[in-house]
């Protein structure tokens, strides 16, 4: 791993605010996972509110304002009144950001969900075929390369980075060309499985929507992942580059 960190120098007279919400499956370690974060992004300048539910999103009085929301949601339902508190927050300037099924596969009943974050998980490939499998998480344990874009590497989320391997779940995306795609990992061809040449599919991309940002990063199945010094670089570069830019910032960093 190469580059550092985005900085982190905020305003004398300005804290911003983070919302972090977790919760869901608890096979991604949702508590775990956002606590590694909690203390970079205190450190970083933010304010910061930990919630086990996506129902505060229905409060417009305290999303009005909120600088970045870090999403660890992994499939569950999201009510429509919350869903629409958090399309309007990130439309008027909020921050969205996340890793893996927390964000890439939460709600998935939800088609506007889905076309706010620009991509949903499919599937991942095993590691063995269907005889072979024990039935735990590390079927889908597969060796992977996460590699950087041309456009990645003149951006601030992963400049300076090299493209990296990872021995996690490989997530095969359906996305939208709204994204801009900092990374991208390539599903190979396996005998067992039936797609018959390999598929590249985003791991990294940030997404316009009205005045906010939207980051996702899909490694991060669990904290072990997310301690991998060019993941944990990526999210952390991510949610500071998500969160509502500060005046004297404002349009820089696209």
């Amino acid at each position: 791993m190469s580059g550092e960190p985005l900085s982190t120098t905020q305003s004398p007279t300005s804290q911003r605010r983070a919302l972090v919400v977790r919760g869901g499956w608890d096979g991604h370690q949702p508590v775990e996972a956002t606590e590694l974060f909690l203390p970079f992004l205190e450190e970083s300048g933010f304010h910061v509110r930990v919630e086990e539910s996506p129902d505060v999103y229905a409060d417009a009085a305290y999303m009005e304002g909120l600088d970045l929301v870090v999403q660890s949601v992994t499939m569950s339902e999201i009510s429509p009144e919350a869903l629409k508190g958090l399309l309007a927050a990130v439309a008027a300037g909020t921050g969205f950001g996340g890793w893996h099924g927390g964000i890439a596969d939460s709600y998935r009943n939800s088609s506007d969900y889905l076309q706010l974050v620009g991509g949903q998980f499919a599937t991942h490939a095993a590691l063995h075929p269907p005889a072979e499998r024990k039935g735990e998480m590390d079927d889908n344990y597969v060796p992977h390369r996460v590699e950087i874009t041309e456009a990645g590497r003149q951006h601030p989320i992963t400049a300076g980075l090299d493209d990296f391997d990872l021995v996690t779940e490989q997530y095969w995306i359906l996305s939208d060309d709204l994204n801009d795609v900092l990374a991208t990992t390539t599903t190979k061809t396996r005998e067992w499985e039936p797609w018959h040449r390999p598929v590249t599919c985003p791991a990294v991309w940030t997404r316009a929507w009205g005045q906010g940002r939207v980051f996702v990063a899909t490694p991060g199945h669990q904290v072990d992942v997310l301690q991998d010094p060019n993941v944990r670089t990526v999210v952390e570069r991510g949610l500071l580059w998500a969160g509502r830019a500060l005046p004297e910032t404002a349009g820089s960093a696209a």
